[in-house]
């Protein structure tokens, strides 16, 4: 049986929402961040060294990491579904959009995250380039977003998985205006209207606003 190990307000909620699209059948385990730091309570930390989330673990096997967990899954359990193959005309926008959110926008949200809470005035230089690169970024996948309705093409595909995770629940730490960027938010719409969706984040999160706006 797959296991999803599951950690409240967590990238491991692209696992769950990639089940609830495939329709395949797993087991579900819900961890709390700790009350002190925020971080992974001990007993998610003893599971895979790195103590954070997602992971799953599936018989013997045991993987961590969100790409490579959602690479697994579809090819293992999903019969390919979600994915691109490489003969079809979108697969290259397919693999770039597919790494992209954790190649590039997450990471320029956690640097602007922290560079904020070193509370470096606005026009410090630092500050001013990361929002800079920040913006560049967002700019960018908003004039996707305006020329396809998902991030490969006309297909939803496991990229559009992985972006969703920036663009909402990693607003709850990187507070973020997606008000510039219409195309975002009209994707964050269709996202929104996804039924495998909503079933994963009542699963995953009860309760916790989606910040789809």
């Amino acid at each position: 049986m797959l296991v999803v190990h599951h950690l409240g307000r967590s990238q491991s909620e692209r696992i769950v929402w990639l089940c609830e699209e495939l329709g395949i059948p797993y087991e579900l385990k819900h961890y709390t961040r700790r009350a002190d730091n925020m971080l992974s309570p001990p007993e998610l930390r003893a599971l895979h060294p790195i103590g954070s989330a997602p992971v799953i673990t599936d018989g013997a096997v045991q993987i961590a990491e969100s790409g490579a967990i959602m690479e697994y899954v579809i090819a293992r359990h999903g019969g390919g579904r979600l994915a691109l193959p490489p003969e079809h005309p979108d697969y290259p926008n397919y693999l770039y959009w597919l790494h992209f959110a954790n190649g590039s926008l997450q990471p320029a949200m956690g640097r602007r995250m922290l560079i904020g809470r070193l509370q470096l005035p606005p026009e410090h230089p630092v500050r001013a380039m990361m929002e800079e690169r920040l913006d560049r970024q967002l700019r960018f996948l908003d004039a996707r977003l305006g020329a396809a309705t998902w991030l490969a093409g006309e297909d939803f595909t496991a990229a559009d998985i992985m972006m969703g995770f920036p663009l909402t629940t990693m607003r709850h730490f990187a507070p973020l205006d997606l008000g510039p960027y219409p195309n975002i938010l009209a994707y964050l719409q269709r996202i929104a209207a996804r039924p495998a969706y909503a079933r994963a984040m009542a699963k995953g999160d009860p309760g916790m606003d989606l910040l789809l706006t």
